[in-house]
């Protein structure tokens, strides 16, 4: 993907509808993920691909685990909850972290007390009620591109143009000359 900055993963906890992981794969197939993995989930793969056409898992690894605990993620990489709780950041005021792995809760349900705790962040999308997890994944993960990425600034009105982004200016060169520990710096 263009710009692409960092890493980041959608995942899924307890999900049992095929047709919603199947949405949620696309969707991380769509926007570039990295990895894609599932806690506990009780899903059929062949049936989630009447909503991944994209195949996902032929092109984007999949991991599977029994319970949160069992969770590997690379190093420095935030694992994110998306849950509706009164203490979440609302999602358009989060800075997404630079390497994230996004893991959505259950259909009809909450991510689980584990799930809660071994998450770094836990976010909410600002709605009056719960959304669907498969387009709830989508806002996520737009969101995370649209903030992350270096875009052209939108216009101020719909009519407008985008404005260009501004070419990176640096300073002159930098010249050390002080030792430290044997090191030259």
């Amino acid at each position: 993907m263009k710009n692409k900055k960092g890493f980041f993963a959608i995942g899924m906890e307890g999900i049992s509808k095929d047709r919603n992981a199947g949405a949620i794969f696309r969707t991380a197939h769509a926007f570039g993920a990295d990895f894609t993995f599932a806690v506990n989930p009780n899903m059929d793969i062949k049936a989630m691909y009447g909503a991944d056409t994209s195949k996902t898992f032929s092109e984007v690894p999949f991991y599977q685990y029994e319970e949160p605990a069992d969770i590997q993620v690379p190093k420095n990489c935030a694992i994110v909850g998306v849950e509706l709780c009164e203490d979440s950041i609302i999602l358009p005021e989060f800075c997404h972290p630079t390497r994230a792995a996004y893991v959505m809760g259950p259909e009809r349900g909450s991510l689980s007390p584990e799930m809660q705790a071994r998450c770094d962040y836990i976010v909410k999308i600002p709605t009056k009620f719960c959304i669907n997890v498969s387009v709830a994944a989508a806002i996520v993960v737009y969101d995370r591109i649209s903030s992350i990425h270096k875009w052209h600034r939108r216009p101020l009105v719909p009519w407008g143009t985008p404005e260009p982004k501004l070419k990176h200016v640096s300073g002159g060169a930098v010249i050390r000359t002080r030792k430290q520990k044997g090191y030259d710096i």
